[in-house]
């Protein structure tokens, strides 16, 4: 495939009618960002799932869209500004950002192209996180000429995380599918999500690691076209050669990011002497006290930071490894969680800006790594009415060192890694990678 030519047929703001609605209303009454909010990506995430035809008509899909999101009123509302310039929710119901389009080539030639990767972004919105009055939920929908569609999001992370999402798409699903009105609704009230205790006391800190501070690590810059995005399959045979490698306890994310944080270092050819890290997300739900709702829509995110030197890194074994990591991600306990939730209060209290430290474009976190896992999530549980997601298309990644690892749709099962490298360390990964040792 040397193009794509994606035709933009219906551009429109909706929402849902007003006997669904739950949350804000036009008032546009005002919500404050919990201190996870702050932590978070400061801009639009997007996600692109394809269905081979049959697939379900535009109308089905949008018609379940707004059933659902009516229980989402944060993701009906727009970005405000509070009395102290900072960023807050306006919960008034304005409604999310709905595109219909039509690409001109077969969804299986599309999907199989070595270039795809180049045409994705012409497969969800182009949001704009400058725009106070941009919706913070959008939804592009391309119909193929072979009936194939591809469902394309784009939604403002202060709003929710991969969890929360998972549940919104899940729930999406079930809405197209069997035309439900009587859908759950997730936990939306954030004041009462880890209420902080009084006083607050916090007890790291918070303001040099979650957040931008005198001390934080701040990382290089490269040009947007030496970072490269690839992406990686692993078998369920492979990761069960990691896990006996590994022996004993060991998760399948947990072995993946061992292996992989291996390969990149090695493929890196960083000095033996010199400190590798990996910002490891980790849900905080429940290892909150008391534990927040696995329902809870919002984000619920914090990091840890499994660190060790490139020789030992290289020359220990995968349970070593993978020991690191188990070990840096159980230091974000319920201690952990309280201090943060306290240290966010204080700066409420103070009305104080609090900057992440977020990668945006053209960071490179050489020689550390940042990952997420979306193992976890219930992609094959996205069935609009003719079955599962044939695919799950990969955004790019303009962050050098970022790691996503998500269920692969694939009928063998496995999982897929997306990722990004400096364009100079790609070609020795992709040799080394499949290397167990």
């Amino acid at each position: 495939m040397t193009s794509l030519t994606v035709d933009m047929k219906r551009h429109s703001v909706m929402r849902p009618s007003p006997d669904l609605l739950t949350g804000g209303g036009g008032g546009g009454r005002t919500a404050p960002l919990t201190a996870f909010d702050r932590a978070s990506t400061d801009g639009y995430i997007p996600a692109v799932y394809a269905w081979s035809a049959p697939a379900p008509d535009n109308n089905k899909v949008i018609e379940g869209l707004l059933a659902t999101v009516a229980r989402y009123p944060h993701l009906l509302g727009r970005m405000g500004v509070d009395d102290h310039s900072r960023k807050c929710f306006v919960l008034n119901d304005a409604g999310v950002l709905v595109i219909e389009a039509e690409a001109d080539g077969d969804l299986a030639d599309t999907l199989a192209a070595h270039d795809l990767a180049e045409h994705v972004n012409q497969l969800y919105p182009d949001a704009d996180k400058e725009r106070l009055d941009e919706p913070l939920f959008q939804v592009q929908i391309t119909r193929f000429k072979c009936g194939g569609l591809v469902i394309g999001t784009a939604c403002q992370h202060l709003v929710a995380d991969g969890q929360s999402m998972s549940f919104f798409f899940t729930a999406w699903a079930t809405a197209v599918r069997t035309n439900s009105e009587t859908l759950p609704s997730p936990v939306t009230d954030r004041a009462s999500i880890a209420v902080p205790r009084s006083p607050p006391a916090p007890a790291f800190d918070h303001r040099n690691i979650e957040f931008h501070g005198e001390q934080s690590v701040n990382h290089s810059v490269l040009p947007l076209d030496r970072i490269k995005n690839l992406t990686v399959h692993f078998s369920d045979e492979f990761v069960a050669g990691l896990k006996a490698e590994a022996g004993g306890r060991c998760s399948k994310f947990q072995c993946l990011l061992a292996h992989t944080w291996k390969k990149v270092t090695e493929a890196r050819d960083l000095a033996t002497e010199e400190f590798t890290q990996i910002r490891v997300a980790v849900n905080c739900r429940n290892r909150a006290n008391p534990p927040v709702p696995m329902d809870y829509f919002g984000n619920m995110v914090l990091w840890a930071f499994p660190r060790m030197r490139v020789k030992e890194l290289l020359s220990s074994s995968y349970a070593t490894v993978v020991g690191a990591i188990r070990d840096a991600v159980a230091r974000v306990d319920a201690d952990y969680v309280r201090s943060f939730v306290d240290f966010g209060e204080v700066a409420e209290r103070a009305g104080e800006e609090l900057a992440s430290t977020a990668a945006g474009p053209g960071t490179a976190f050489c020689p550390d790594l940042e990952v997420d896992s979306w193992l976890g999530f219930r992609f094959h549980d996205l069935d609009f009415g003719h079955g599962p997601p044939c695919a799950f298309l990969p955004p790019d990644i303009p962050v050098e060192g970022l790691m996503v690892f998500v269920p692969s749709c694939s009928p063998k099962g496995g999982v897929d890694l997306f990722m990004a490298l400096d364009a100079q360390h790609v070609e020795t990964f992709k040799q080394i990678c499949y290397n167990i040792k």
